[in-house]
């Protein structure tokens, strides 16, 4: 722009940098949470709220700054692509971080997520005990005389001679 602009343009660039500022500032504040809270929950609460009001004040700035209508979809796009993306990225995060144990349990204040948990993991520990009972090996012979653990392959190999499993000779 013009050193000498009044007027309209001066407005719109005071509020251009006072976006650019507090974006940044929110981004800073972003990097600063992540390198000092003490836990991944903490730390990933940080990434995700300053981070996207702080891109959203520096995409304004670069809209009003352009002084173009056709910039605004294009940013509005990129914002509601992070509004869309950011939150599914921290749930996944933190779900992970939890099943993981990577996190400060004391720090909670509450713990919705235990009961889901210690319920699937009872599950599945049902689910195990029952595969290991049914696992369990037989003892015993089928009626041709290979035993139930080797599925009868016995007689097969009986059958074929005394050959291999790639049809010569066994040794």
């Amino acid at each position: 722009m013009t050193p000498n602009a009044t007027g309209a343009d001066a407005v719109i660039d005071a509020v251009t940098a006072v976006l650019l500022i507090v974006g940044a500032l929110m981004s800073l504040g972003a990097a600063i949470g992540l390198l000092r809270f003490p836990d991944l929950m903490s730390r990933m609460h940080a990434a995700t709220k300053p981070q996207v009001l702080g891109l959203f004040l520096l995409l304004a700035a670069i809209g009003l700054q352009m002084r173009e209508w056709w910039v605004w979809p294009i940013l509005a796009v990129a914002w509601i692509f992070q509004l869309l993306t950011v939150p599914v990225s921290a749930h996944m995060v933190g779900r992970a971080g939890y099943r993981t144990k990577h996190l400060h349990p004391e720090l909670l204040s509450i713990d919705e997520l235990e009961a889901v948990v210690l319920r699937a993991a009872g599950q599945r520990a049902a689910e195990k005990a029952q595969e290991a009972a049914s696992e369990v090996p037989r003892t015993g012979s089928t009626r041709d005389g290979g035993s139930v653990r080797d599925g009868g392959n016995a007689r097969d190999a009986r059958d074929s001679g005394g050959a291999g499993a790639n049809g010569g000779p066994s040794a």
